[in-house]
């Protein structure tokens, strides 16, 4: 937890330290995949040069659970360094949770086995969401990188926060 504070402390010195420049979003659409805690597609749109909604469709899964989101993101982007741009934004994201059947093995004193089964079923999942990221624009190429968080409350499977465990690398196709 306390290198997690140093992080964002000293990533708000650097981000603040740097003085606006003029464009920052070179184009008006943006296709790519975002990897991580989470895995799926994104699509972002340029309102201003500045400003960007971004959509994700994303997936994660484990051995109990499965989670389908759509994410929508109202974003403001601002120059950090040369191709380097740094980002936040807010939003919110709707879909299903799925609890995967389960079956339990327990063994009795008597030497017997006892198997319980638990039968799958799906919650709708609501959450409210923030993003926070660097991206690289790579110079000649049509391509960027970014490197974000994205913290989310999650309404109804387990009403927390989760901060870190939404770190995702996108990789985008700009048009």
């Amino acid at each position: 937890m306390k290198k997690t504070k140093w992080l964002l402390l000293v990533l708000g010195i650097v981000l603040i330290s740097f003085e606006q420049a003029s464009a920052q979003l070179s184009s008006q659409h943006a296709v790519g995949g975002r990897f991580g805690s989470a895995t799926g597609f994104t699509y972002r749109y340029t309102m201003a040069e500045d400003r960007a909604i971004e959509g994700i469709l994303s997936l994660q899964s484990n051995s109990k659970s499965r989670r389908f989101r759509l994410v929508g993101l109202y974003e403001f982007h601002k120059p950090l360094a040369e191709n380097f741009t740094w980002f936040y934004g807010f939003g919110g994201s709707v879909g299903s949770f799925r609890y995967k059947a389960l079956e339990t093995r327990t063994s009795n004193p008597d030497g017997s086995v006892t198997i319980t089964k638990t039968d799958p079923k799906s919650e709708l999942a609501l959450s409210i969401d923030g993003i926070i990221g660097v991206e690289y624009a790579i110079p000649t190429t049509p391509l960027s990188v970014s490197l974000d968080v994205k913290p989310y409350f999650d309404f109804l499977q387990e009403s927390t926060i989760k901060i870190i465990d939404p770190l995702g690398l996108t990789i985008r196709y700009k048009f």
